[in-house]
């Protein structure tokens, strides 16, 4: 996109810093809005968009927008005192912008049969669709617009795919494959034992600094999506993985200057990188396939696997719907419940296979 827009990127910054999003996800609404808007600007030019008179302008402070319901008509009195918000502040539109302001649903519809060209599975394009609704949502409740043109989008029904999950004997073999011996092997266990035993996100984990751990209490505070942060418990192998890591860490000259920084600063990073830096979600990543392709397993794994198999694992095993959502850092039950259908299907296999009338 040659001229960039000045309300994608509010957009985005909304997003980072009064949602608190993570910046990775930022950055992913960000590409599909960009990818968006570069449609829009090689269209035919758009005709005068249905804009509120003043966005032109610079507009600063906070105003009371009248939010339209479905049908075009103003919400009662109350929801509009409720909706106070800041109003956009925008200098002059770019080409871009105008395009953008110019958006209604024939030409959303047009973006959509658009992408696909690009063989998008159905998922990615309902992410995409989701992208676009919050973005129109939060430009006409910003008053930049009169109306959300993606009322009259509906996204398509997509199959529900249930999240794969290892085997407990797998998940035992590929965390004896790192090298323990050595500081940086040491660590890629720790790391495996960690990510299994508590179910935490990549982003979590590698988030995690030295004062996050109690190994007294062992627990770990974990700083998850929204700024919304959790205790969770440590097992007593990813304990011991942990313990041991940072025995010979302490001990590994080559690291000497870690072991200075804990003198000066709490937010030392646990997981660090041969340069004594904090790991990145790409490098666990990366790791973890060098591990998969040592232990023969499927390389298609990836670290959210082994989250999907925590779950799994707890409730194969009686832990409550409950538990399990708290420990997992979800907002909403259903999230979590998905997980109970995986659990359900692993005892029909068991069932099929054990009992003599079964099939």
């Amino acid at each position: 996109m040659s001229t960039p827009s000045q309300f994608i990127e509010q957009f985005v910054n909304y997003l980072r810093f009064e949602r608190h999003f993570s910046p990775y996800t930022a950055r992913c609404y960000e590409a599909d809005l960009r990818q968006y808007a570069d449609y829009l600007t090689g269209q035919a030019a758009p005709a005068a968009p249905e804009a509120r008179p003043d966005v032109a302008g610079m507009i600063t402070g906070t105003e009371s927008i009248p939010a339209l319901a479905g049908n075009g008509s103003a919400v009662t009195s109350a929801a509009i005192a409720e909706a106070a918000v800041p109003v956009l502040t925008v200098a002059e539109p770019t080409e871009v912008d105008r395009r953008i302001l110019a958006a209604d649903p024939v030409s959303i519809r047009a973006f959509l049969t658009h992408l696909d060209t690009f063989s998008y599975s159905a998922a990615t394009v309902a992410r995409k669709i989701a992208t676009l609704r919050s973005f129109h949502k939060w430009m006409a409740r910003r008053g930049a617009t009169a109306s959300n043109p993606m009322l009259l989008i509906r996204t398509p029904k997509q199959a529900k795919r249930l999240p794969k999950a290892m085997t407990v004997q797998d998940v035992e073999k590929l965390l004896s494959t790192p090298n323990a011996a050595e500081t940086l092997g040491a660590r890629d266990r720790a790391i495996l034992e960690t990510l299994y035993s508590t179910g935490v996100r990549v982003s979590e984990l590698v988030d995690l600094n030295r004062n996050d751990i109690d190994l007294d209490e062992q627990t770990i505070h974990v700083r998850g999506k929204g700024k919304r942060e959790r205790i969770v418990p440590l097992g007593s192998h990813a304990l011991a993985a942990i313990r041991h890591y940072l025995m010979l860490l302490e001990a590994d000259g080559r690291f000497a200057f870690v072991r200075e920084r804990l003198m000066t600063t709490a937010a030392v990073s646990l997981f660090i990188n041969k340069n004594g830096g904090r790991l990145s979600s790409r490098s666990v990543r990366r790791k973890l396939d060098k591990y998969l392709a040592l232990a023969g397993l499927d390389m298609s794994i990836s670290p959210h696997t082994l989250r999907h198999s925590f779950a799994t694992h707890l409730l194969d095993n009686g832990a409550d719907l409950r538990s399990v959502q708290e420990l997992l850092g979800h907002q909403s039950l259903s999230t979590t419940q998905i997980y109970t259908h995986l659990s359900t299907m692993r005892l029909r296999t068991a069932y099929q296979q054990a009992h003599p009338r079964a099939v």
